[in-house]
């Protein structure tokens, strides 16, 4: 298998059609994962199947990245300014989604349709507690392209933004939760009831423990240095996250949470912060990007995408609901701007990003195998809807409100 062939046909099919997505005024995941599907060795045949057995590597570096990014967005000056407004919208609107979903999937899976599987009542927790932590996250890169396109100004695109950046976080926390309870719910060994509350806060409080020590490793290794080159500093960043992924899965605690802590560290502690954050969106952020939604779109199985369809727009109706609704509430008692309270939650629709990763994450877990198809297809089917039709959207929302 000549895997550098193949690596260069996966990394250059995914740009180009990423070029073409914006093209036609559409994100750039849209095009990356279309390039996957495109790809997919179920479709044409062009990359082995044997390959994706060899992507893991890529896909948790890329997610090291990109969880380290979203916990640089926790600048301590920056979530004191934020206001209570924000606070309120995102903890309603991503916890809600997250309930909503899983309880409308509750009902969904043991009365109506299972895609196929034989679904035991373990299963049916573990897919839609799964499913409701994956309801949580917001890519705000839709929603940044129409403001910027279309020049908007005003308390609801300002709202809007905030909001995106803080609610990766939450969900990110529903995630490691409710992977904790589907593997108690789908393990076939005796298991005392509290153990996945132990295991979830070890996992948490690990996680963040690894995060925080390797954040401030590596806040003084740079300045120990003083190697404030953009070649250094690339070489900084990619080896002191793959220590921290790396320590973290060692230790059976949470990667993610620990990429994500060190992170927050990093741009509240390191006096070169702007610059590393600046580098990884300039120089390594596109390559990240155009890698891993690429593969994630190879990884789509076409079979259960077939028998899935209701099950995403079931998934695409609880999150919509979870998130108007979570709006609402959080606007109402933070007594927000009526335009913002009207409005905002259609700025919030767009999803990708993270949750693709997330998602690709139960690929990796035994005890999950059995249900991870179904939710990959889920998840890669709702991110294009919601991705297709999240710009227009929220073009409609600000528009409404007289921003643009």
């Amino acid at each position: 298998m000549n895997a550098l062939l193949f690596s260069g046909i996966i990394i250059f099919t995914g740009f180009l059609f990423g070029e073409l997505a914006e093209l036609i005024k559409l994100p750039k995941v849209t095009g990356y994962i279309i390039a996957g599907i495109v790809l997919n060795p179920q479709l044409f045949g062009i990359i082995p199947n044997n390959l994706l057995q060899h992507t893991q590597v890529i896909t948790n570096f890329s997610l090291a990245f990109i969880t380290f990014s979203v916990g640089g967005n926790l600048l301590w000056t920056k979530v004191k300014a934020m206001g209570k407004t924000v606070l309120w919208i995102t903890i309603f609107e991503s916890e809600l989604a997250f309930i909503i979903t899983f309880i409308g999937f509750v009902i969904y899976f043991t009365f109506f349709d299972n895609a196929g599987m034989v679904l035991t009542s373990g299963l049916i927790i573990a897919m839609s507690v799964l499913l409701g932590s994956l309801a949580s996250p917001t890519d705000p890169s839709a929603t940044l392209a129409v403001k910027h396109e279309y020049k908007a100004k005003g308390v609801v695109s300002d709202t809007i933004m905030e909001i995106s950046a803080f609610d990766d976080i939450f969900g990110i926390i529903n995630f490691t939760i409710a992977i904790a309870i589907a593997k108690f719910y789908t393990s076939t060994t005796e298991i005392d009831l509290s153990s996945p509350f132990i295991n979830t806060s070890i996992e948490i409080l690990g996680g963040i423990g690894i995060g925080v020590a390797v954040g401030y490793l590596f806040s003084y290794t740079v300045n120990f240095f003083k190697k404030e080159t953009d070649g250094a500093l690339i070489v900084m960043i990619f080896s002191f996250l793959a220590l921290c992924f790396g320590i973290a899965k060692w230790l059976g605690v949470d990667e993610l949470l620990a990429t994500m802590a060190m992170g927050v560290v990093v741009v509240n502690v390191s006096n070169a912060r702007e610059k590393i954050f600046s580098i990884i969106e300039k120089y390594t952020e596109e390559l990240v990007f155009v890698a891993f939604f690429t593969i994630s779109g190879m990884h789509l199985n076409f079979t259960v995408l077939s028998s899935s369809y209701l099950i995403i727009i079931a998934f695409v109706i609880f999150r919509i609901i979870g998130k108007t609704t979570g709006t609402t509430l959080g606007a109402i008692i933070s007594k927000a701007d009526p335009k913002v309270k009207k409005f905002a939650a259609f700025g919030l629709f767009p999803q990708g990003g993270i949750v693709i990763g997330l998602v690709l994450v139960v690929q990796s877990i035994d005890g999950l195998k059995p249900i991870a198809d179904v939710l990959t297809a889920v998840i890669i089917g709702a991110t294009v809807i919601h991705e297709l039709f999240g710009p227009i959207l929220a073009k409609f929302a600000l528009k409404k409100a007289k921003e643009i």
